[in-house]
């Protein structure tokens, strides 16, 4: 055994353990799980002293150790060397490679939609946020730029707006991935045919009833009305997209409703507001057709109704299911410059006005007021007009929609 010189003994019996080493030497503190052990460095002779008890550093006891002693550094004239205790095995993170193909697959598709309405965002990647040219006005007089974009941290969905008055385009667009998510799966295998559902034309029973309510046959054929095969007292209301069956929703006649499940929500009457520059919004599909009956092709109809009330909050995109339609339209809605809300006049009428025009946009939505029967009442809806005060009477109704802030 090795005598180390007296004044070497000396000073490394008299030096206290602490956390804090004095400066000459050096110390390298590592996780333990039983003790925590203070290697010290003098020239090139060395020695390891255990702290006692009370000194000892425990950083996470649940851990399982790799040996008795601790490996730890030293430095030897300027080298560092390594004890041969065994190394803990390299924490795993979590990637999740299918995961991140999956996000890289979402953010190409909400790529291409955003540059399908000339807006070049290939360069942008997700959280940031750019003041591009907007397309629409080119820039306005000033030629400059004035479009604020953004693309969402997960890529879900990206939003613009053009900061000219003139202009003031502005939208939002999903990623495809997140669409298909809200949409309600089918329920049945194949493709939803008119066959599938045992769709007829409307028989005589059904046209009668709809001729009490102004509502021609023409405008039933026009709008592919149907009824369940022998069965004259439920009426179908199907519903399509570039002319193809996408669901179809059902009303008896005494007023029950039921409807398929589908892959997706939508406008019922959407294609006949393709391109359209001014649209509007009504809360049935027996209000569409009276619209048309007063010359309005340019009416869709909400496919569930309203709501009780106003929602306290504006939902994320992605969990405003009820409003889904309005996403999966939203390329129809986005080329209107005016939106005439033609909803019922009860209190749920008027909270689906508010909603709507909360997710529109108030500066281009436009509210009809109906007019009253009687000394307190008004009139509930198109159909309601229709009936008793004629399609001319419709027409000026909405002809005289108020711009929606000032209605309210």
């Amino acid at each position: 055994m090795t005598l180390l010189p007296q004044c070497l003994s000396r000073r490394i019996l008299t030096t206290p353990l602490s956390s804090t080493p004095p400066p000459h030497y050096n110390t390298t503190i590592r996780t333990a799980t039983r003790r925590t052990m203070i290697p010290i460095s003098i020239c090139s002779r060395f020695h390891h002293i255990p702290p006692p008890a009370h000194h000892f550093l425990v950083f996470n006891s649940s851990a399982k150790p790799t040996s008795d002693c601790s490996p730890f550094s030293l430095c030897i004239s300027g080298c560092r060397s390594i004890s041969k205790a065994t190394a803990a095995p390299p924490v795993n993170h979590g990637y999740d490679e299918e995961k991140e193909t999956s996000d890289s697959s979402k953010l190409r598709i909400l790529k291409q939609k955003v540059e399908g309405l000339e807006i070049n965002c290939d360069s942008y990647e997700p959280g940031q946020y750019e003041v591009l040219v907007c397309p629409k006005c080119k820039g306005g007089q000033s030629l400059d730029r004035g479009l604020s974009f953004h693309i969402s941290e997960n890529g879900d969905f990206a939003t613009w707006k053009c900061s000219f008055v003139e202009c003031g385009w502005a939208g939002q667009v999903l990623a495809e991935d997140i669409a298909s998510c809200n949409r309600v799966k089918v329920n049945c295998t194949g493709l939803m045919t008119m066959e599938s559902l045992r769709l007829v034309p409307v028989g005589e029973k059904l046209i009668s009833y709809f001729a009490e309510r102004k509502i021609s046959e023409d405008v039933l054929q026009r709008n592919a009305v149907m009824q369940i095969s022998g069965n004259q007292n439920a009426i179908a209301f199907t519903y399509r997209r570039n002319e193809v069956l996408v669901t179809c929703k059902y009303r008896s006649l005494d007023k029950k409703f039921w409807q398929e499940k589908c892959k997706e929500r939508i406008f019922y009457g959407l294609d006949d507001i393709k391109g359209a520059d001014e649209i509007i919004i009504v809360e049935g599909e027996i209000d569409k057709l009276s619209m048309e009956e007063s010359g309005f092709l340019n009416c869709v109809s909400v496919p569930d109704g309203a709501p009780v009330k106003v929602s306290a909050k504006l939902p994320l995109l992605e969990k405003d299911s009820r409003f889904q339609y309005l996403w999966n339209c939203k390329e129809h809605l986005d080329k209107a410059s005016r939106i005439i809300l033609a909803t019922d006049g009860d209190p749920p009428g008027n909270a689906l006005a508010e909603e709507l025009a909360h997710r529109l946009g108030r500066e281009r939505c436009w509210r009809v007021r109906w007019p009253k029967k009687g000394g307190f009442s008004c009139y509930k809806d198109a159909n309601e007009v229709l009936m008793n005060l004629g399609s001319a009477a419709l027409r000026d109704v909405v002809h005289s929609a108020e711009l929606y802030s000032m209605h309210n």
